[in-house]
């Protein structure tokens, strides 16, 4: 199927991100209906301003009941999900082990995991039914883990663990659905670029390229991507 075949939607979380805006703007380009999920209207109106086709929704990815509500919503208004592309984020860190913080933890779990686990839960019947496409943000630091970064990259293990746990289930079902993993060292926009001339990057992933690489997930092969773990980090 086309990306840009009619009626296809796709929901974005975490969408006044950086990366949010810069794939919502790059699917609607190709003509996907875009449901751009935010935890704030105000956050939301901003990021989106000047994009009308934009479909805006405040959801709390941490409350389980108002998930659920919110995949009811995208099924009655659109028909389904095609796709579930989750960006939401945060970072953590510290000098070492015995300085990670359970707090620090606590709010990484909620933030990164908890969210994909409330919103692939919630849309994976539609994913299935659609042949749809799951697509999370993961980290080189999972098979690189560092002291400093402990607690950030156990969750992203937990995000990686998660992701293939939903390919396995999509396998056993004998759907066309997938469910993948984008794998960057640390992302990087225009307006980071513009505030710290005198530093590259390196190894940093553009938002404009991991929005390209979430975007081809729709027209890729399901059984060349499900249980992937595709390397976006640069250089």
């Amino acid at each position: 199927m086309s990306a840009s075949e009619e009626g296809r939607t796709v929901v974005v979380a975490g969408a006044t991100s950086a990366s949010g805006t810069a794939l919502s703007r790059r699917l609607l380009r190709d003509g996907v209906t875009v449901v751009a999920i935010g935890s704030d209207a105000g956050r939301l109106a901003a990021a989106y301003a000047g994009l009308d086709d934009v479909h805006r929704r405040v959801c709390d990815l941490t409350d389980e009941a108002a998930v659920i509500a919110l995949a009811d919503q995208v099924r009655e208004e659109h028909g389904g999900a095609d796709g579930l592309f989750h960006l939401v984020g945060g970072w953590r860190g510290s000098k070492g082990i015995t300085t990670q913080t359970a707090e620090d933890y606590g709010f990484l779990h909620s933030s990164v995991f908890v969210t994909l686990f409330n919103t692939s839960r919630a849309f994976y019947d539609q994913l299935a039914e659609r042949g749809g496409r799951l697509a999370a943000v993961s980290a080189t630091a999972v098979a690189a883990p560092t002291a400093a970064a402990a607690s950030y990259a156990a969750v992203k293990a937990s995000v990686d663990a998660w992701l293939q746990a939903v390919a396995q289930g999509f396998t056993k079902d004998g759907v066309d659905a997938a469910s993948t993993a984008i794998v960057v060292k640390a992302l990087v926009d225009d307006a980071m670029r513009a505030e710290h001339p005198e530093r590259s990057f390196p190894g940093f992933t553009h938002v404009d390229d991991l929005a390209e690489t979430l975007t081809s997930l729709l027209d890729s092969p399901a059984d060349e991507v499900n249980g992937a773990r595709i390397d976006a980090a640069q250089g």
